[in-house]
């Protein structure tokens, strides 16, 4: 779909609070660690320069992923926690690189790097590379290795590779200034978010031990698709407004708009509707998990879904609480409700002449403020 078919952006839109539709389904805990391992890791990513300007680095680390890793592996140990948080700050980093860095719409360069950190995954026991992002992969899968079950290796390997893949693919698109069809940005969003690698993380950071053929069983399959959906969506629906700045429109919000035919607020309060339905869609399937014949694996698999909900929740929840997305702005818990927010001006003035103009509007009236209400 052609992004120039877009309505115009008005001044401002409302956001519902997204924690409340997945609260009662999803538990949040936190971890009490964090804050011994937190500086250690931070300095762990500093030694690899990644960024070239300090200003940049403080920036990247002022979004809080140690915060991230205390909402959502809550109970990790020590050891656990900081390889999750070293993965957290790896995966935005390079997830940066490729949505608004200088290769954001240059899909090639970002294979040349798929590329090298795609023989840390085949080849672990090689030294490490130099490229400053494959080398923090290996830092992060040998520590992995050293735990994790031989399945749990190979999945995140699979897992990391499929997410790379979809960088370039996602790369790619922007470069064309077209974005698919919702469900085949769905498909592609699953990968993007690295929910495999998220499921296989959890599994890590709590040493579970779940046989391969719990994972093919069909109502599994099932959950891990709700689940990459449950915490994918409410990042398109926060983040929209930062992308967009960026110049970015690969966004589930945009692609609504296109295919609907619908303005920016309405393709909020549509998204936002579509995930209050999957999370109902999860309750169901989680009520339906099977026995897999042997008591301990089923109390193994128990303690993993209970991780793979916290790890959602507070993921929905860090959403708000890092000023990646907000810029600050306090929409911490009671502060949620139907949040008025303004467009942020894009980056590249000259860009949004040439992309999506701003419409500007007045504050939306009363009856739209109910009806946004309506679908919580």
């Amino acid at each position: 779909m052609d992004t120039s078919a877009l309505k115009p952006f008005p001044s401002q839109f409302i956001l519902q609070d997204l924690t409340a539709i997945t609260a009662p389904v999803f538990e949040f805990k936190v971890n009490p660690l964090t804050s011994q391992i937190a500086q250690t890791v931070e300095n762990w990513f500093a030694s690899y320069g990644v960024y070239n300007h300090p200003a940049k680095e403080r920036k990247f680390l002022s979004y809080r992923f140690d915060h991230y890793a205390t909402v959502s592996f809550p109970d990790a140990d020590l050891e656990h926690l900081e390889t999750c948080i070293q993965f957290f700050l790896w995966a935005f980093s390079f997830d940066d690189v490729s949505d608004e860095g200088d290769l954001q719409n240059k899909p090639e360069a970002v294979q040349i790097g798929v590329n090298i950190s795609k023989g840390v995954l085949r080849n672990p026991e090689a030294p490490a590379p130099t490229h400053k992002y494959a080398a923090m992969l290996h830092t992060i899968f040998q520590r992995f290795r050293t735990r994790a079950t031989p399945s749990a290796c190979a999945r995140f390997a699979k897992a990391v590779e499929s997410w790379m893949d979809s960088q370039v693919e996602q790369s790619r698109l922007r470069s064309l200034s077209t974005v698919p069809s919702v469900d085949e940005f769905i498909a592609l969003r699953r990968r993007t978010i690295g929910g495999e690698i998220v499921e296989a993380m959890v599994e890590y950071s709590l040493d579970c031990q779940i046989p391969a053929h719990v994972w093919d069983h069909p109502v599994m399959y099932a959950i891990s698709r709700a689940v990459i959906d449950i915490m994918t969506w409410p990042n398109d629906i926060l983040s929209f407004n930062k992308e967009q700045a960026d110049g970015d429109l690969s966004n589930l919000v945009v692609c609504v708009m296109l295919e609907h035919d619908v303005d920016l607020q309405s393709a909020i309060d549509i998204t936002t509707k579509m995930l209050s339905d999957r999370v109902q869609e999860y309750a169901q399937l989680r009520s339906i998990v099977p026995s897999f014949g042997d008591e301990k694996v089923d109390q193994e698999v128990a303690r993993y879904l209970k991780a793979l909900e916290q790890y959602t929740q507070g993921t929905v929840v860090w959403y708000y609480d890092t000023p990646r997305y907000f810029r600050g702005r306090d929409v911490s818990a009671g502060k949620r409700h139907n949040i008025i927010v303004p467009l942020y001006p894009k980056k590249d003035a000259a860009a949004a002449k040439t992309t999506t103009p701003s419409l500007q509007v007045p504050p939306p009236p009363a009856a739209t403020r109910r009806r946004a209400m309506s679908t919580h």
